[in-house]
């Protein structure tokens, strides 16, 4: 009997988490969170520019497939990355696109 490579729940869990990071407003706060650690909600508002709702709907979705951790102080919801490979694998990818870019 062989044994798959990557077992299909995996394969399912994966193309989720691929998802994810398919849309340019999920990557942007990613992005953010990698760079500064940690980011209350308004934080993120201002340095993106999108609305309060549509960050809190990214939030919610990111936070749902366990690729960032909310912790609450008072008012204020913060932020933060809980899955590391996501920052590798952005960087991969971007960084593979910006030799492109350049070649072209």
């Amino acid at each position: 009997m062989a044994t798959d490579l990557v077992p299909r729940e995996i394969m399912h869990r994966a193309a989720r988490r691929f998802k994810m990071l398919s849309e340019p407003v999920r990557l942007e706060i990613l992005s953010l969170l990698h760079e500064r650690g940690e980011m209350s909600v308004q934080e993120l508002v201002e340095k993106t520019g999108q609305h309060q709702a549509n960050i809190s709907k990214h939030l919610g979705q990111l936070a749902a497939e366990k690729c960032v951790k909310r912790r609450k102080e008072g008012l204020f919801a913060y932020y933060s990355i809980s899955d590391p490979t996501l920052s590798a694998i952005c960087m991969l990818v971007c960084g593979r696109l910006r030799q492109e870019a350049g070649a072209a």
